[in-house]
């Protein structure tokens, strides 16, 4: 075994790269768009990972992501204002569901 001297850097372990995440997001017309989130207190966050597991442990097997260093993955999401980047979040709130209007739900109880 060899001792690192200091200064230097041990080869990452990881899959990827260092500093590459990845990046919950969606194709369109005219490339990705990135996923913005919120924090527990209602901030907005850009969110990337270090892992697929990490990322599908958290939002599914059927999230789409690409990879991105995090600098530019700041400087996509800053002028949107959003300037507060989370990496590997464990915790989400359940999706959102569907609430039928009152007069939809009315017509079915009188129908």
């Amino acid at each position: 075994m060899t001792d690192i001297r200091c200064g230097e850097d041990p080869e990452p372990a990881e899959r990827f790269p260092a500093g590459l995440l990845l990046v919950p997001g969606r194709p369109g017309p005219s490339g990705w768009a990135v996923r913005i989130f919120r924090t527990p207190l209602g901030d907005r966050t850009a969110v990337g990972f270090t892992s697929v597991r990490r990322l599908t442990a958290t939002l599914g097997p059927g999230q789409a992501w690409f990879r991105l260093a995090e600098p530019a993955l700041r400087a996509l999401t800053e002028p949107l204002g959003v300037t507060t980047v989370t990496v590997d979040p464990q915790f989400t709130a359940p999706a959102a569901r569907r609430v039928q209007p009152a007069a939809a739900m009315l017509a079915q109880r009188v129908g």
